[in-house]
């Protein structure tokens, strides 16, 4: 088999009909019949399309049946009361009968023998009513068989012609040719109407009948062509298609299931023969026997195979699919198999470059922290160093030194220290400046005590942030129940310092408790990231109240949404479908990869990013619907 011209047996074309009265008697008996009528046809006539076969097989049958009743005829001669002109008319009939068989045995066309039937049937009819002078002709069943027949045989205008002259021979001849009697004149009149009406059913009949035909034959060809359109698309596709019976054995297969089966099997493929025989591999055999069960038990099966045996690997996407009868069961089944190689391979790529992409979101989110902890501690740091630097001064300027001579002219004078304070004009000095230095001392202390905390508070947040970034830098990639305010303050804090430096108000709109079941690492980038953008946002907007929201709010039972509004640029219309897109950015130093990293990221935790704007100017509002998947609240 060489492709798909295998069809399933007793299938017919479109060059005719099925032969009539194959419902009504077993296939056997009407084949033996047609053949016996197809001894008296000629070659030609025998290779005649369909229909006009089949009415050449009607006229043998006619020429048959007439011509034993003109041999019956005979042997109601003798009796009659015309013998002679009875025996002359039904000699001349049988003739014409059995000469219409000679003809059609050896003429290359039916119209002849039919144009002699009608004629002897007709003239015989005629002959004999008019020498016998039956008034009651008219009801002989002859009367009946010309027009069906001649309609039939010869076409509606010649079947008009003899049917016009059997009813004027009925209607009118006969009644004329005997007594003026109502009662015959009335017979005749309604026989001869009776066979212009046979002749208008029959003509209603056949033209039905050739319209029908003409219908059977448009589908037959549509049908024809569709067949070959689908033919030549099952032929020229690379995909394997093939069908099979309900015994598992090949019905149709197209070429390119052929040549996998050459390489998969070693062997032709045959219609009728099962598809994979003893001698494909048993592994094989028996899951081609499993996805069979399914499939005749009414089952689509849908599966991939990466057959070892075949030239070049490749992966298959194998699809069988149970084909059923009008009754429902199922009688056989279609396979169908596509090559998704360089799909997969693709999706493998895909798959690594997004693996690679979710690897460098990571290291952007983790600089993005870090960035954060590098701004936070460095400004931590200006603090610091501003206290230092206050406190030396204040150490350089201090009036220890003076304390010190104090006491070393106390010393001097240890001997004499009372006369020294009371008579020397120095001594009586000491005692004022002791009580100036001890006070100017102790506010010096205080000064130096409040540049201690400052330094204290700004080592503390130094140490906060570290331990902060440390904290979300140990759990990447790990999911864990968490507090969600929590993790918003770590992220504003993270932000606090350029927030407060810009001059942006910040409104919390959520409370404490609320536990989720998170990658802190994911969602602290995505809400850096938001909060990154927000903050230019806000920066560009140039406006002197600059606002910032967090919202969070309960969506179901088992999802909520994150909000970050701001009231800064806004986003154009034109730009928001592309917000997320990788590499879009309305920055002028921007990179178009935060967003993105962070719809990717937010996908990862079944979660959904999106954003809406009221346009330039109008600010913006991004937002993050994700699962809870933990406890509610500690509450």
């Amino acid at each position: 088999m060489s492709s798909m011209s295998t069809r399933v047996a007793g299938a017919q074309g479109v060059g005719g009909l099925e032969p009539p009265g194959q419902g009504l008697a077993r296939p056997g008996v009407t084949t033996r019949l047609l053949a016996c009528l197809d001894i008296f046809l000629s070659e030609p006539l025998r290779h005649l399309p369909a229909e006009e076969l089949g009415r050449c097989r009607f006229l043998v049958g006619a020429n048959g049946v007439l011509l034993v009743c003109a041999v019956l005829f005979l042997f109601y001669v003798p009796s009659s009361p015309f013998p002679l002109v009875l025996g002359a008319v039904g000699g001349v009939c049988g003739a014409g009968f059995a000469a219409s068989l000679v003809l059609l045995r050896r003429s290359g066309s039916a119209r002849i023998p039919a144009l002699l039937l009608c004629t002897v049937l007709t003239g015989g009819y005629l002959v004999t009513g008019l020498r016998m002078r039956d008034p009651y002709a008219g009801t002989h069943a002859v009367c009946m068989l010309i027009p069906m027949l001649s309609v039939y045989l010869l076409g509606t205008r010649l079947g008009f012609v003899f049917t016009a002259l059997g009813a004027l021979c009925v209607g009118v001849v006969l009644p004329l040719s005997n007594t003026a009697n109502s009662h015959i004149w009335a017979r005749g009149l309604f026989a001869g109407l009776f066979m212009l009406g046979a002749w208008a059913l029959s003509w209603l009949i056949i033209a039905a009948r050739d319209h029908a035909n003409a219908a059977l034959v448009r589908a037959l060809r549509s049908l024809r062509e569709n067949e070959a359109k689908l033919t030549s698309l099952l032929e020229n596709t690379e995909d394997i298609v093939c069908s099979v019976d309900a015994e598992g054995r090949l019905i149709a297969a197209n070429p390119a299931l052929e040549e996998m089966y050459r390489e998969l099997i070693g062997m032709e493929l045959s219609p009728g023969d099962p598809l994979f025989p003893e001698r494909a591999p048993e592994a094989l055999r028996q899951r081609w026997r499993e996805c069979t069960a399914q499939v005749f038990a009414g089952k689509r099966v849908r599966f991939e195979a990466s057959p070892s045996r075949l030239k070049r690997p490749r992966v298959l996407d194998i699809s069988l699919n149970p084909v059923h009868d009008v009754a429902g069961r199922v009688v056989g089944m279609t396979v169908f198999g596509r090559d998704i190689t360089d799909r997969k391979e693709a999706e493998a790529r895909l798959g690594e470059m997004h693996r690679s992409l979710l690897d460098v979101s990571r290291q952007a989110g983790m600089a993005e922290m870090a960035t954060g902890v590098l701004h936070n501690v460095g400004n931590a740091l200006n603090s610091v160093n501003v206290s230092v630097n206050v406190l030396a001064e204040r150490l350089h300027q201090s009036r220890v030194p003076g304390l010190k001579k104090a006491t070393d002219l106390m010393a001097g004078h240890a001997a004499d220290l009372g006369a020294f304070l009371t008579e020397d004009g120095r001594g009586r000095q000491l005692p004022a400046y002791l009580s100036a230095l001890a006070e100017q001392l102790t506010g010096e202390r205080v000064e130096l005590l409040d540049e201690v905390r400052t330094l204290q508070k700004s080592v503390e947040h130094i140490k906060s942030v570290v331990s902060m970034q440390q904290e979300h830098a140990r759990f990447s990639g790990v999911v864990e129940r968490l507090e969600l305010s929590s993790l918003l303050d770590d992220a504003l804090r993270l932000h606090a310092v350029s927030f407060e430096r810009l001059g942006i108000k910040v409104r919390r709109e959520y409370t404490a408790g609320l536990l989720v079941r998170v990658d802190r690492h994911k969602l602290l980038q995505i809400l850096l990231n938001l909060l990154s953008n927000a903050r230019h946002a806000l920066l560009e907007s140039g406006r002197a109240d600059k606002h910032l929201i967090i919202r969070v709010e309960r969506l179901a039972a088992e999802r909520l949404r994150i909000a970050v509004q701001d009231n800064g640029v806004g986003i154009a219309p034109e730009d928001a479908p592309r917000l997320f897109t990788q590499g879009f950015t309305t920055k002028k130093d921007g990179h178009g990869f935060g967003l993105h990293i962070s719809a990717l990221a937010a996908a990862e935790m079944d979660a959904f990013l999106s954003c809406t704007s009221g346009g330039r100017g109008q600010g913006a509002t991004f937002t993050m619907d994700m699962p809870i998947s933990g406890e509610e609240s500690r509450a």
